[in-house]
């Protein structure tokens, strides 16, 4: 969910509680675009962290105390030389802006009481924080906008401060019926739109909840509506905007089955109802938890991009050699017709006349007449003698595609499972075995000093309990596949795998050598989350009992066989299972 409006407020609410009152005792500026402010209070400190970084604008209270650089940059040094150790007396939103005012009282050079503001803008790619004197002007930004940058407002010092107003939007904590039905409905646009684009600090994602409380389908025309849908619409969003005004707020996070995380919000969001939704006790929190996670994927994905590099382009290098080997395959279907035609020359040929340029004979394999090509400077023996040659040639070219072409489909095999292993890695570990399976095999060259294939692998297995309290464990790759399998499994266990395409290996433990039809069914909906199919609606899963799971003499890992399985089809939905922190 965007950082809007409602999140904002959510966030002044909660800085009103612990920080207004309080002096301010340090100002440090850890990154170009980024503020930590030391709050004293005396039962500890608080600290604020300021972003206004365009890829995550962000405001909330840490934990964390991240040091500056050795020289202070100036917009640090103009903060610590006229508010360090003033008193912050509000923070304040205007309307449902994404803006912050902290309002600073100090003391200046010739002992008078002033005021200065904070003004933290969490706009996108235009956030700012700016400095501003208590006659509205510009003292300094931690980011400059010059006439050349921006012709809507400058953000340098001398100039007057005003929020710039690029669009048309209305402040929706003071509208009345009258102006929400004349925005909303009269714009021509579905319901979802409509609502966003007309009122400041309103996200998609809230527009949508505000619809679904309604009951109202986001994506319905307005003129559908009837005048009591419209009624009911009007009075779900006066009762959010109350809460709002009220400062009544139920920070949360939603995630999906897998623990990702999906969105977070001030207030409760009941179209994710059916997904795991985590209290907490601060928007600050909220923010910190789903920031830090969405950063560790980000940085996973991005330490794993030589990896996946690497892998896509190996897969495409195996592919087209596989088209490639499949045409040459395909030009070998004729040989047999060699072969036939040098035996009805070798049959019929005694009585062909010299320079004849064909052999009309019965084939006997299919009692239909043939008409054979001869060269006509080679005598019959010559002609089926080359005949012959181009039927053996064709064999033996056969034979070797045949061999080449499986060889090629293990090595798109395994490193399609190789891809599906990236997608799972959630750690530095799990990037690590992966590493190291690419080495093995050499795809990649092994680092000095590496161990070979006996390393004991840090990275562990995901473990989930069922909603009747079964484990049941998946493998991030194929290492952890085999070692599930075929070392932690055991017998009576039950072995699960999306059909024909690549996935993780997930073992549902037995119960005194039972299982449910319930578990069976979410073991089979994690192998299908965990499978390259994950995105389709359905996915065929294979499962046997894990006695019946076979690895060949020098297969690669996560590759087996088995001839005894069932199979159903099952929607990849994971919800209904708890994912376990790791052990």
């Amino acid at each position: 969910m965007a950082l809007d409006g409602v999140t904002i407020a959510c966030l002044v609410k909660e800085l009103n509680e612990k920080i207004t009152g309080e002096r301010i005792s340090k100002i440090a500026q850890p990154e170009k675009d980024e503020l930590l402010i030391t709050v004293k209070k005396r039962e500890g400190a608080e600290r604020l962290l300021i972003s206004a970084s365009p890829s995550l604008p962000l405001a909330c209270l840490t934990d964390e105390n991240k040091p500056g650089p050795a020289v202070a940059p100036n917009f640090c040094m103009l903060l610590r030389k006229h508010i360090s150790g003033g008193r912050i007396i509000s923070v304040t939103q205007p309307g449902l802006e994404r803006v912050i005012d902290l309002t600073v009282e100090h003391y200046n050079d010739l002992g008078d009481l002033c005021r200065k503001h904070l003004i933290v803008e969490l706009m996108g790619k235009h956030s700012n924080i700016i400095f501003v004197d208590d006659k509205n002007m510009i003292l300094d930004g931690i980011r400059h906008v010059g006439a050349n940058t921006s012709s809507v407002r400058e953000v340098l010092p001398g100039r007057e401060y005003f929020i710039p107003r690029t669009i048309d939007k209305r402040d929706p904590l003071s509208s009345d019926r009258e102006e929400f039905e004349g925005l909303v409905f009269s714009k021509g646009a579905p319901l979802s739109r409509a609502i966003y684009s007309s009122y400041t600090g309103i996200s998609p994602v809230m527009a949508e909840e505000l619809l679904y409380r309604a009951g109202i389908d986001s994506g319905a025309d307005p003129a559908e509506l009837t005048e009591d849908m419209k009624f009911h619409l009007f009075n779900t969003f006066s009762h959010v905007m109350d809460d709002v005004r009220s400062g009544v707020f139920a920070p949360c996070i939603i995630r999906d089955g897998n623990g990702g995380f999906v969105e977070f919000s001030a207030i409760p969001l009941h179209i994710y109802d059916d997904m795991e939704i985590v209290e907490e006790p601060g928007i600050s929190k909220v923010l910190i938890s789903y920031y830090a996670g969405r950063a560790s994927a980000s940085r996973i994905k991005q330490k794993s991009t030589d990896l996946r590099k690497i892998t896509g382009t190996l897969l495409d290098r195996e592919r087209k050699k596989y088209a490639l080997q499949l045409k040459q395959l395909a030009d070998t279907r004729d040989r047999d017709k060699f072969r036939v035609y040098g035996e009805l020359i070798n049959t019929y040929g005694y009585g062909l006349p010299e320079g004849a340029k064909e052999l009309i004979a019965d084939n006997y394999y299919t009692g239909e007449k043939v008409r054979i090509p001869l060269d006509e400077n080679k005598s019959a023996r010559e002609n089926s003698a080359a005949y012959f040659n181009k039927y053996n040639k064709k064999k033996r070219t056969f034979d070797a595609l045949s061999e080449l072409i499986k060889s090629t489909e293990d090595e798109i095999r395994h490193l399609e499972s190789i891809s599906n292993s990236l997608e799972l890695a959630v750690d530095e570990e799990d990037l690590a075995d992966i590493r190291r399976e690419l080495s093995d095999f050499g795809y990649i060259r092994k680092k000095s000093g590496e161990k070979g294939k006996n390393r004991v692998s840090k990275s562990k297995p995901y473990h989930f309990i069922s909603s009747e309290g079964f484990d049941i464990f998946v493998g991030k790759n194929n290492y952890q596949n085999d070692e599930l399998t075929f070392k932690f499994a055991s017998g009576s266990d039950w072995w699960f795998h999306a059909k024909e395409m690549p996935g993780s290996h997930v073992i549902l433990k037995c119960k005194n050598g039972e299982v449910t039809d319930r578990a069976m069914e979410e073991a089979a909906a994690l192998a299908a989350f965990y499978s390259g199919g994950r995105g389709s609606s359905k996915v065929e899963i294979d499962y046997s009992l894990k006695k019946n799971i076979k690895k060949p003499g020098g297969a690669k890992p996560g590759f087996v066989v088995y001839y005894t399985n069932y199979s159903m089809t099952v929607a990849p939905d994971i919800s209904s299972v708890e994912l376990c922190s790791e052990e």
